[in-house]
């Protein structure tokens, strides 16, 4: 038995990127899903996963942002499977600029997929959760803003590090209502978010932006999406009944370096 057979998931951003390399893992491992994403072509996604694994699988193209579109999301899935047993909170954007030139609109719209799609994901799950007697919320939070930050991150740090708060209060408030909540910390992995960003960075030449990347991490790669894939897994599974409130960093070991420079290697 595969160790999500016979549950119910819903994983936002699923259309490409980590929500893709996420609902990979979830089919892999036997579970039902409502894949959301503000894209149509999460139907394409689901249908790779359809075919491939055999998934049952809805889609549904809502905005994260927009608490009504993630309550009928929740209701979607609750009907057509019974239950909502674990949310994969995962949607979420980034645009660097720097600090004196980011304008509120930008910033806002940080907060709002960041901050307020996790919030409203929540709040559209969890009375599922307390109805059936439980469940499992795996945020997508980052080191960047709660262990690091690079320049032009500002809003997404902000809205990345306020994850981490959103994670512990919700853990130490359902606890005892059997709904464990924990975050990933993810540092990069290869994803269009990350290509985007890198043109950004390195207008001219995207690529060694993401080498450099690279050569940072003592791993020297960047993350595969089912890598994270298979933390939200765990996380998600009853592997991991016993953590709520846990901060996982996924980074390939890009955290631990003091310098790269100094040392025997």
């Amino acid at each position: 038995m595969a160790k999500l057979d016979g549950k119910a998931a819903l994983i936002t951003g699923a259309a490409a990127g980590l929500g893709e390399g996420i609902a990979t893992a979830y089919a892999k491992y036997g579970a039902k899903m409502v894949l959301v994403d503000l894209d149509p072509r999460v139907e394409e996604t689901a249908q790779r996963l359809r075919a491939e694994y055999g998934s049952e699988i809805i889609t549904v193209v809502a905005n994260v942002a927009d608490r009504a579109q993630m309550d009928e999301a929740a209701r979607k899935g609750a009907e057509a499977f019974g239950a909502i047993d674990i949310a994969c909170c995962n949607a979420g954007v980034c645009r660097l600029a720097p600090f004196e030139e980011m304008d509120d609109a930008t910033r806002d719209f940080h907060i709002d997929v960041n901050i307020k799609g996790v919030w409203n994901t929540c709040k559209a799950v969890i009375p599922y959760m307390l109805k059936q007697g439980g469940g499992s919320i795996v945020i997508a939070s980052s080191v960047t803003g709660d262990i690091v930050a690079d320049a032009g991150e500002a809003a997404y740090a902000m809205t990345k590090a306020a994850l981490v708060g959103l994670t512990k209060c919700l853990a130490v408030e359902y606890a005892g209502r059997n709904i464990r909540v924990n975050c990933s910390q993810l540092g990069y992995a290869r994803t269009p978010m990350v290509e985007k960003m890198a043109v950004e960075s390195n207008p001219e030449n995207p690529e060694a932006a993401i080498a450099a990347i690279a050569a940072g991490v003592p791993m020297g790669r960047l993350a595969k999406p089912i890598e994270v894939g298979e933390l939200f897994a765990f996380l998600g599974s009853d592997e991991s009944s016993y953590l709520t409130g846990s901060q996982i960093v996924i980074d390939g070991g890009s955290t631990l370096p003091e310098t790269m420079s100094i040392g025997t290697n």
